[in-house]
């Protein structure tokens, strides 16, 4: 499997690619397993108290994150 980042200089922020839903600009996840860890992952990063559940975006074919409060 190639390095998607292979170019990515560490000084360099990466901007992941969003679209709109609704008035928010979502991250994209391309497949459902890579919402699921990207849910983990801020979880356990950022302490979140409230669980991340992926969906599959109404427009077009990807995933995005919402909290269920």
């Amino acid at each position: 499997m190639a390095n998607r980042h292979k170019h990515l200089n560490p000084n360099q922020s990466y901007e992941p690619k969003r679209c709109w839903v609704g008035d928010t600009h979502k991250i994209i996840y391309n497949t459902l397993e890579e919402a699921e860890l990207a849910a983990e992952v801020a979880k356990y990063d950022h302490h979140i108290s409230t669980d991340l559940k992926p969906y599959k975006c109404p427009y077009a074919d990807h995933y995005h994150l919402a909290s269920k409060d």
